[in-house]
C-alpha cells in the first residue's frame, strides 16, 4: 500500500518505520503520474516496506530528506538512513533501487 502525505511529516514516517521508499512527485509533472501505478505495484510486491509519495512544492521538509533536484525522483531509507536515490521514469531503475533494501 502507498502511503501519500497529507502533511509534512515523511520524517516521522521514516524514523518509525524499518525500510522506507519514497516517491518525489509534483502534481504537473508527466513522469510522475506515468510511475506512479509502478511505484504502487512495487509497494504491493514488497510488503515489509512503507512506500510514501511525497509532494516535492507542498512538503519542503520532506524534501530536504533527499537531493531533490529532478522529478520524479525516488529515494530508500533503511533504519532511519537515506540508502540511495535515483530520478527516473523507467520501471526496472526503480525495481533495482526498491531490490537493493529488500
Amino acid at each position: 500500500m502507498v502511503q501519500e502525505l497529507s502533511v509534512d511529516n515523511l520524517a516521522e514516517i521514516v524514523s518509525d518505520n524499518k525500510k522506507v521508499v519514497v516517491q518525489y512527485a509534483a502534481t504537473w509533472c508527466g513522469n510522475c503520474r506515468i510511475m506512479k501505478p509502478k511505484f504502487k505495484k512495487l509497494s504491493s510486491e514488497n510488503e515489509d516496506m512503507v512506500f510514501v509519495i511525497a509532494d516535492a512544492e507542498k512538503f519542503p521538509e520532506s524534501r530536504k530528506l533527499a537531493d531533490v533536484s529532478n522529478l520524479p525522483t525516488f529515494a530508500t531509507f533503511v533504519d532511519g538512513k537515506i540508502v540511495n536515490q535515483t530520478q527516473t521514469n523507467k520501471f526496472e531503475v526503480l525495481k533495482d533501487l526498491v531490490n537493493e533494501v529488500v
